[in-house]
């Protein structure tokens, strides 16, 4: 057995991720009421104002900022 053993979960998903657009249209950011950006490619919903971005898991938008990943500055 490998001492090397990879662990990490992949930070972007296999296959890009669609959210339909009319869900985008009322879809708000939980912390700053804000407009969300789609990341297609990362399988998230972006939040410039609140620095979080939320994933999209099984094509349902997660809202919870306890499961959003902050942004680099």
């Amino acid at each position: 057995m490998s001492e090397h053993a990879d662990t990490a979960v992949p930070e972007t998903p296999a296959v890009e991720v669609d959210v339909d657009p009319r869900l985008l249209e009322i879809l708000v950011c939980p912390v700053t009421h804000g407009p969300l950006e789609l990341d297609r490619a990362r399988g998230e919903l972006v939040s410039r104002g609140a620095k979080l971005a939320y994933p999209i898991r099984d094509g349902v938008p997660i809202m919870l900022p306890e499961e959003a990943r902050e942004l680099d500055q």
